[in-house]
């Protein structure tokens, strides 16, 4: 098979967030109590990361879309610019300037997919606003991100995404052969994650916010601070799993500082 033949899948960094880690994981072990009243809280990274696809149809795919620019103003009405500061980010990193580095405009994407819609994996998804690049995300979690009135709902931020045209699935879904949307549920109504399936380095899954770290993974799997649902998050986990098992996938974790730094980095890097 020659490289033209094989996806090129590119692992991004768009920004690093701080925030106390009982927001990603419930560690009894790192939690303050009754004997340890004074035990200080972690202030861990929380870097973000898109997916670039260069499939070998000729078609391009983005997976989730970074944190804004603006994350202040825009967060700050959330109040959750306060316990998740973009404070460790470059000028490089901005999702727009990646995609120069890339040398793509918006309008070049064919296909921009969601795992969920949060403030800072949904953020930019304006730039691909009237573009004709086709926007997927699960049908449960369109349901959900639009259902309620005001400015957010949690890390929902209506207007980073109201006014778009979004295509759904209700089912695990392959949008090109070896890239497959796979619905886990439990973080948002409808977080999904995703399955790539390459030539040399075999399947990785993208997990995005249904496991933040390796210890979110287990076993057993350990919740967060943000769930949703938490006995859908255990499924999704569970289904994770069992297709790492099936397939010998590498799950990538969505907000893995330890991690992203031993994977291959783009836009330079790429995994084939």
């Amino acid at each position: 098979m020659s490289e033209k033949d094989k996806i090129k899948l590119r692992i991004i960094p768009t920004g690093t967030m701080h925030a106390d880690l009982t927001w990603l994981l419930i560690d009894p072990g790192r939690m303050a109590t009754r004997t340890q009243p004074d035990k200080l809280k972690d202030w861990v990274e929380v870097p973000t990361h898109v997916v670039y696809i260069e499939h070998p149809s000729g078609k391009k795919i983005v997976w989730d879309a970074g944190v804004p620019r603006d994350w202040e103003t825009r967060w700050g009405p959330t109040g959750l610019d306060q316990f998740f500061p973009v404070d460790s980010v470059t000028e490089d990193m901005w999702l727009d300037s990646r995609l120069k580095q890339l040398g793509v405009e918006p309008g070049d994407i064919d296909y921009l997919l969601l795992s969920h819609l949060h403030m800072d994996h949904a953020a930019n998804a304006k730039l691909w606003q009237d573009t004709g690049t086709k926007l997927i995300i699960d049908e449960e979690e369109k349901k959900g991100a639009f259902s309620f009135d005001g400015y957010n709902k949690g890390a929902h931020i209506k207007s980073d995404y109201d006014g778009l045209t979004f295509d759904t699935v209700s089912e695990d879904t392959e949008i090109l052969p070896g890239v497959t949307l796979l619905r886990t549920p439990g973080h948002t109504w409808g977080t999904m994650s995703l399955k790539v399936d390459l030539a040399d380095s075999g399947t990785m899954i993208f997990a995005s916010d249904s496991l933040y770290l390796k210890e979110s993974y287990g076993p057993p799997a350990i919740a967060a601070g943000i769930v949703y649902d938490t006995v859908a998050w255990f499924n999704s986990v569970e289904k994770i799993r069992a297709i790492e098992q099936k397939t010998d996938a590498t799950v990538v974790f969505g907000h893995s500082a330890d991690q992203l730094r031993e994977l291959r980095l783009g836009p330079d890097e790429y995994y084939t």
